[in-house]
C-alpha cells in the first residue's frame, strides 16, 4: 500500500509489531467512532468510566499482540445508539442492561464460532454482497464524518487540508497533527475544560466484577432490545467485512469467520464481567488505523495501553478529555477512514446485474448493515435467476 494510505495494494506485515511513530499516529485513527459511543456510554447511561476503558484497554492489548494486524476493536454501534437513544427517552436501558447485551452478545459468537455455524453463514455470502457491505460502510463512515464536520466547517477544513497534506509523512505524522490542532481548538473554545481537567488529578482505581446484581427485567431488556438486533449487523461488518479486509491487506496473517467469531465472544464475555460495553472488530477501525500509519498490531497495543493508564488513573476526568475534542475534527478522521475503507474495497463486478447488486446492498448498508446484508442476498439469488435485467 502506498504510504498515503489510500490503496489496494497489500501490505507485507513485520514478524514483530512495531511501535515507531507511524504507529503511534496510525493508533489514534479509530477515534472518530470510539469517543462518540464511549462519550455516549459515560454520559448518557452514566456508566463507569473505569469498567468501559479498562475492557477497551485489555481486549485491544491482547488483540494486537495476537493478530499483529491493526486488528480493531470497537464499540458495537447499533447497541450503543439503542442504548442512548432508549436512556434519553424512556430510561429503560440501565448500566446493568448492557452488561447483560455484552454477556448475551459474547455468549452467542463463542457458540457461533465453536461450532463452525459463523464459518458456514458466512460461506454462503456472495462476493458481490461482501463488496457491497465494505462499500456501503466506507461511504456511510464518510457521510457521517461530513455531518460531523458540519458542527464547524471552518475547523474541519483547515483540520482536513493539513491532515491530506501530511498523509504518509513520516516526519510529521498526520494524525499528530490533527490531534494537536483539535485539542487547540478546544482549549482555546472552552478553556473551562483545561482548568477542570486540572482539578481532577490522578487517582487509582481497581477492577469490580460487575455482574453481581443484575435483575431478570435489566437481562431481558439487554437481550432483546439491545443484543438481538445487533447480530445481523455484527455479521456483515464485524466478521465477514472485517476478515476481508484483513485477508486483502494482510494475506500473510489471515484469518477466519469463527476465529474472528470466537475472538468476538470472548471480548465481549470479559467486557460484561468487569463493566464494559458491547465490542465488535469492525472494518472501519482497521481503515482508520492504516489511513493513519499503522502497518501491525502495535498501533492497537499503544492505544490499549493508553486506555488502560486512563482507566486506572484519570477514570475520574475521562469525560472532560473527550470533550477537548472538537466533534469537526473526529468528523474529519471518520471521512478519511470511511475513505480508506470505501476505495480500498475489491473491485466490481463485470457483468451489470451484478454491480447492481453491490450498489443496492451499499446504499442499504450506508443505513443499517443487517438489513442491506439480508437484502443483499436476496438480489444475488435474484440475479442468478435472471430476474435482474437493468
Amino acid at each position: 500500500m502506498s504510504e498515503p494510505g489510500i490503496s489496494v495494494s497489500t501490505i507485507q506485515v513485520p514478524i514483530r509489531n512495531r511501535y515507531d511513530r507511524m504507529e503511534w499516529a496510525g493508533a489514534f485513527g479509530d477515534l472518530g467512532t470510539l469517543i462518540p459511543f464511549v462519550a455516549a456510554y459515560i454520559g448518557v447511561l452514566k456508566m463507569n468510566p473505569f469498567g468501559v476503558l479498562f475492557a477497551f484497554g485489555v481486549c485491544m492489548l491482547v488483540c494486537g499482540l495476537y493478530y499483529k494486524t491493526p486488528f480493531p476493536v470497537q464499540p458495537m454501534k447499533a447497541i450503543g445508539a439503542v442504548a442512548a437513544l432508549q436512556a434519553v427517552q424512556t430510561a429503560v436501558v440501565t448500566p446493568a442492561a448492557v452488561y447483560s447485551a455484552a454477556l448475551v452478545t459474547g455468549a452467542v459468537w463463542l457458540l457461533l464460532g465453536l461450532t463452525g455455524f459463523a464459518s458456514r453463514v458466512a460461506r454462503l455470502v456472495p462476493p458481490t454482497v461482501v463488496i457491497g457491505i465494505v462499500f456501503g460502510l466506507g461511504f456511510g463512515f464518510m457521510l457521517q464524518g461530513v455531518r460531523m464536520m458540519q458542527t464547524d466547517w471552518l475547523i474541519a477544513l483547515i483540520g482536513g487540508s493539513a491532515t491530506l497534506l501530511l498523509m504518509g509523512n513520516k516526519k510529521f505524522p498526520a494524525m499528530f497533527v490533527l490531534l494537536a490542532f483539535g485539542i487547540t481548538v478546544g482549549i482555546v473554545q472552552n478553556p473551562a475544560l483545561l482548568t477542570a481537567l486540572k482539578q481532577s488529578g490522578a487517582a487509582f482505581h481497581a477492577p469490580t466484577f460487575a455482574l453481581t446484581n443484575i435483575s431478570w427485567n435489566q437481562f431481558f431488556v439487554g437481550a432483546v432490545l439491545l443484543a438481538l438486533p445487533q447480530i445481523p449487523l455484527t455479521l456483515g461488518n464485524a466478521v465477514i467485512a472485517i476478515k476481508e479486509e484483513n485477508n486483502r491487506l494482510f494475506p500473510h496473517r489471515p484469518v477466519t469467520e469463527g476465529g474472528v467469531s470466537i475472538s468476538t465472544g470472548i471480548m465481549n464475555l470479559f467486557s460484561a464481567s468487569v463493566g464494559g460495553v458491547p465490542m465488535c472488530h469492525g472494518a472501519g477501525g482497521m481503515a482508520g488505523h492504516i489511513a493513519f500509519g499503522a502497518r501491525t498490531g502495535g498501533a492497537v497495543v499503544i492505544l490499549g495501553c493508553l486506555l488502560l493508564v486512563l482507566a486506572f488513573f484519570f477514570s475520574d476526568s475521562v469525560e472532560v478529555l473527550f470533550q477537548l475534542f472538537p466533534t469537526a475534527v473526529l468528523g474529519v478522521i471518520l471521512f478519511l477512514t470511511g475513505a480508506q475503507l470505501a476505495l480500498g474495497s475489491s473491485a466490481f463486478p463485470a457483468e451489470r446485474s451484478g454491480r447492481v447488486v453491490v450498489l443496492l446492498t451499499a446504499a442499504l448498508c450506508m443505513w443499517n448493515v443487517g438489513v442491506g446484508f439480508i437484502v443483499g442476498i436476496a438480489l444475488h439469488h435474484l440475479q442468478q435467476r435472471g430476474r435482474m435485467q437493468m
